[in-house]
């Protein structure tokens, strides 16, 4: 069946039309791709599209402004196909991303969640390697055996909340599980932990194939990175934090609320980014920061 990518948009343009090239240069020819416009203000991002001549390529433009969760549930509305990729609009497939997630899903049927092998690149297209992407890939993705690894359940909750070694824009869903869970609102900055751990706390499964067909474009002054300056990418970790341990507690998973209630990656995390806050930050970034060090 067609694999269908949604592209969601609203950055540089640039970048996009390289990541609308990267899918059509798959070996595996079978998929259909569609561009959500969010009212991104340039009129090339149209006028590129209405050029493009690939039936395969369909691009749409939002009435209005939905941001960007909005703009994700959209893509998931619009999904007709088994198994759906909700790709980064600066990110870039490798030719054999379908092939690789495609084989993982006929050896494990019924995953819900492919996680494939992740090269990390600077918004210049050149690889880099920063100390979270090296935790992520060297410390915290699972060990494989025969090719893959697959966590289900518990196993897929703890992991995650160990520390989250997934690349979103990367991972390919199966679309009935995305209309069945939706994201949690109130947690803009890590809705996709969030909406992760809720498959798993569904018995849900997750397939890890270390295989490298991906390019995740990492900026040096992304939205991200502003989250942590001033303080709120800490303060959502908390709060869901919080909530992970008391689901896990609730249903007997007592290694999962451990792990959610030591959160020693997180942690760490914060002490590596502490620095930097105390540089460039304000004072609610220090604060939340330093909260997130110290308090249980």
């Amino acid at each position: 069946m067609t694999h269908e990518i949604f592209v969601p948009f609203w950055g540089e343009p640039a970048l996009l039309f390289e990541t609308v090239e990267s899918v059509r240069a798959q070996s595996d020819p079978d998929w259909r791709m569609v561009v959500i416009d969010d009212c991104y203000p340039d009129e090339s991002v149209a006028e590129y599209f209405a050029t493009l001549g690939d039936p395969r390529v369909e691009y749409s433009r939002n009435p209005t402004n939905l941001g960007i969760t909005e703009n994700y549930r959209e893509a998931i509305r619009r999904a007709t196909s088994e198994f759906v990729t909700i790709l980064g609009c600066d990110d870039l497939m490798h030719p054999e991303y379908l092939r690789v997630v495609r084989a993982a899903a006929k050896r494990v049927p019924g995953v819900d969640v492919i996680q494939p092998g992740v090269m990390v690149i600077d918004e210049n297209g050149r690889e880099i390697m920063p100390l979270v992407d090296s935790v992520k890939q060297r410390i915290l993705a699972p060990r494989t055996t025969g090719g893959i690894a697959v966590l289900t359940g518990a196993q897929m909750a703890t992991s995650l909340i160990r520390g989250d070694w997934l690349y979103w824009p990367s991972l390919t869903f199966r679309t009935a599980t995305l209309k069945r869970i939706d994201f949690r609102d109130g947690l803009p900055i890590i809705q996709d932990l969030a909406l992760l751990m809720d498959i798993a706390f569904e018995g849900g499964s997750l397939v890890f194939v270390p295989e490298t067909v991906f390019s995740y474009r990492r900026h040096g002054s992304s939205a991200s990175q502003k989250t942590l300056l001033d303080g709120r990418r800490f303060r959502d970790e908390r709060t869901y934090y919080r909530e992970a341990f008391a689901l896990a507690r609730a249903i007997g998973w007592r290694g999962t609320a451990r792990t959610a209630r030591v959160r020693l990656m997180s942690r760490l995390h914060a002490v590596t980014e502490l620095p930097g806050v105390i540089t460039h930050g304000d004072r609610a970034g220090l604060q939340s920061t330093l909260a997130h060090i110290f308090t249980i």
